[in-house]
């Protein structure tokens, strides 16, 4: 019996040990550090940047409307089958916000899910479709944020049942589901490769028009296709052309607007993205237009 006692115990260190190794934070490597750290930062740019991934969709107060859409105080909720996460705030408040984060910090967050800490983020934070951002463009996204207000108002914290409460946790989920791979993938044009870098990347459409497995990974062979709402309320409306029946030039014109080709309005969540998406110049949503267009049906 003390035999298998101590088996038992070499064993279960082994497993602890391996847990601990393989859900390890993996940040920025010293090439892309100092990569990153050469670039000259472009401000304008990085307010088009802050627009096409949608940080203020999130971060603002719920409510939030004109200018009070770039105090990024946070409290914005995000229910789902894991609990109902709370957009931090990122605004530029050093103890309550980022306010003390470097470049490389902010890189570390949007490409690999870690905070400064080393702590692992919960994927309702899009790293998994951030992860395909440039380089300058990160950068220039910093200096952006950079320039807004401060806010004192402490992030809410997350309402998650066990064992979700374990971060360490999301480092194996990580190792599962957060992939530089492209989903359209061939020999693009320019314009849509400029497209799929909106789509999959800075816009991150994929995180709410695609469905999701008993894990909360997407579903990539369903790319776009539509998706259950996380709010266990209806649906996400697929945007592949089995499900989607637009002209290039109603979406991007939809993109603008936020007004459909029946002449109704874009509502809900769906309307922050029409805010964000009417700041990108006319050329970048037809690229998004353009690369819906391109997606194959979704067979669903």
């Amino acid at each position: 019996m003390e035999r298998i006692l101590r088996v038992l115990v070499v064993l279960a260190l082994v497993g602890a040990a391996a847990f601990w190794y393989l859900t390890r934070p993996i940040g920025l490597d010293g090439e892309s550090v100092a990569a990153i750290d050469a670039l000259t930062p472009d401000v304008a740019h990085g307010e088009t940047m802050f627009w096409a991934g949608g940080c203020a969709s999130c971060h603002a107060a719920p409510g939030a409307t004109g200018d009070d859409m770039l105090v990024l105080s946070g409290g914005d909720s995000l229910a789902s089958p894991f609990g109902t996460f709370y957009a931090p705030n990122i605004s530029q408040d050093p103890t309550h916000g980022i306010g003390d984060w470097s470049v490389i910090d902010l890189a570390n967050a949007l490409t690999h899910g870690i905070g400064p800490d080393g702590t692992h983020f919960y994927p309702a934070f899009p790293y998994t479709s951030y992860v395909h951002l440039e380089r300058q463009d990160i950068v220039d996204l910093n200096a952006f944020l950079k320039t807004l207000p401060a806010d004192s108002t402490p992030s809410k914290a997350h309402d998650v049942p066990f064992p979700f409460t374990i971060r360490r946790g999301i480092g194996l989920w990580d190792r599962l589901f957060l992939t530089p791979d492209w989903v359209m993938t061939g020999d693009l044009s320019p314009e849509l490769e400029r497209g799929r870098y909106l789509v999959e990347g800075a816009g991150h459409c994929g995180e709410c028009h695609t469905p999701r497995n008993a894990i909360g990974g997407l579903d990539r062979n369903r790319w776009l296709a539509g998706a259950a709402n996380p709010s266990g309320e209806g649906t996400v409306p697929g945007l592949t052309p089995d499900k989607l029946d637009w002209s290039a030039q109603d979406i991007a014109y939809y993109l603008e607007t936020g007004f459909t080709p029946d002449f109704d309005s874009a509502g809900g969540h769906m309307a922050n993205v029409v805010s964000n998406m009417a700041h990108l110049p006319p050329e970048d949503r037809a690229a998004i237009a353009a690369y819906i267009k391109a997606l194959p049906a979704s067979g669903s």
